[in-house]
């Protein structure tokens, strides 16, 4: 495999590790003219142009009727498929609501010295949509972390929409509806899901808010369609840093960056390291056991394109590497990594200590998978319970104080020059 080393002392390394951070999977012209369209005639003809686009699509021969999922279909799946998978998305269920629910924010109310009541009022969104990738793979566990928060937050109407290629349906998802709480599912996908959800048809209803990764097509639809709905970020292709004091296990070290490698070939797969020899460890486990990967073509793709091991200096100099890259995933895969945490400011999900290995997040360790990508981290979060709720702000006035608060309102009104807004407080100055 020809796979990238980079020493953090050469003179040209801030221009390599540049162009190795530069995949952000941005749309192009083309694309964003097609995804335009397909918005544009879906909330133009709803259920007539969905059908259309989804049978293109995905290869179908579907009725509008066809492409809602019923809700004892959803339930029939938990039956059907086999009690060890039945018992896993249970078993990580259980642990993300478990994790979520420490997130839910309360109501607050306070008075003040002049006796004004002020607060903040939380409440969760009324509808929200979920989008489940189902091209080259299927994901039950983004069903789980895209639903259950919501189903936390309190939200009403969780609507699923996941496409089904030849109409053939995947079972553990529909499962995985089932048990996170989703309300009605949809086999619709790409821009035409995402227009259904934000403008609403006669079948499938509008909702407030859209989060949930998907391909170029799907983010861009998303991007497009922000500002008559809500979404939760602009996801691009994933990514893994890790970073090693070279006591780790090479071939652990490889088989996780291998994990991230697998997702598709733009994904993004980084080791940092200030011992040579343990690169050379890793570069050795990497070749040994690539061979026995069913998906090593597009792990070898992933690796030579985007991936890297990187000598550094000293641990310092690779934290200081870290903030600056802002990865979706961080693996600390050191021996006493804990000091280290407190330094890292930007990152989605940091795993911590040679055990905890990435894959465990993507599935039942509780804390959410969807995660900021392509250097968001330095200002965006993990999806979470508070992406579903929103919060209104509260001021009650007694009499008093509002004529304490006029006083100073009238002032910086005319100040400004806005006369009514000056009057409107004065009506309330106590004479």
């Amino acid at each position: 495999m020809n796979l990238g080393r980079l020493n953090s002392s050469d003179a040209i390394f801030k221009e390599q590790l540049k162009s190795l951070l530069a995949n952000t999977d941005e749309p192009t012209v083309e694309i964003s003219r097609t995804v335009e369209s397909i918005l544009t005639d879906v909330r133009a003809r709803g259920d007539e142009a969905l059908l259309e686009y989804t049978n293109r699509f995905d290869d179908r021969d579907a009725s509008i009727e066809d492409l809602e999922i019923p809700v004892t279909e959803l339930e029939a799946a938990v039956a059907a498929i086999p009690d060890e998978l039945r018992q896993g998305l249970e078993h990580a269920a259980t642990r993300v609501r478990d994790y979520h629910e420490r997130q839910i924010t309360e109501s607050w109310l306070y008075k003040d010295k002049e006796g004004n009541t002020l607060g903040q009022q939380v409440t969760p969104l009324d509808s929200v949509g979920i989008y489940v990738p189902g091209g080259k793979a299927a994901y039950p566990s983004s069903v789980i972390m895209n639903a259950i928060p919501a189903h936390v937050a309190g939200v009403s109407e969780i609507i699923m929409v996941v496409p089904m290629p030849k109409g053939e349906k995947n079972q553990m998802v529909l499962a995985a509806a089932a048990i996170s709480g989703v309300s009605k599912v949809f086999s619709i996908g790409g821009a035409q899901a995402v227009a259904a959800l934000a403008y609403g048809t006669a079948s499938v209803p509008k909702v407030d808010k859209i989060v949930g990764p998907g391909n170029i097509y799907v983010a861009t639809a998303k991007r497009q369609v922000f500002g008559t709905v809500g979404i939760d970020m602009i996801a691009g292709p994933s990514e893994v840093l890790i970073v090693s004091d070279g006591e780790s296990n090479p071939d652990w070290v490889a088989m996780d960056l291998f994990a991230q490698a697998e997702h598709d070939e733009e994904a993004c797969a980084i080791l940092l390291c200030p011992k040579i020899e343990f690169l050379d460890a890793v570069e050795e486990s990497i070749n040994r056991l690539l061979p026995e990967m069913e998906r090593r073509e597009v792990i070898k793709s992933s690796l030579e394109k985007n991936g890297a091991l990187i000598l550094v200096e000293d641990i310092d100099e690779a934290i200081d590497l870290v903030n600056q890259v802002a990865p979706e995933h961080l693996e600390l895969s050191m021996t006493a990594p804990e000091p280290i945490l407190p330094r890292i400011r930007h990152a989605g999900a940091i795993f911590v200590g040679h055990y905890a290995a990435e894959a465990l997040g993507d599935y039942c360790a509780g804390p959410n998978h969807v995660l900021p990508t392509a250097r968001t981290a330095r200002f965006s979060s993990p999806l979470g319970v508070y992406d579903f709720q929103k919060r209104s702000s509260v001021i009650i006035c007694t009499e008093q104080s509002a004529s304490t608060l006029a006083s100073t309102a009238s002032v910086l009104a005319r100040g400004e020059g806005l006369t009514a807004h000056a009057r409107s407080a004065e009506y309330r100055i106590k004479s």
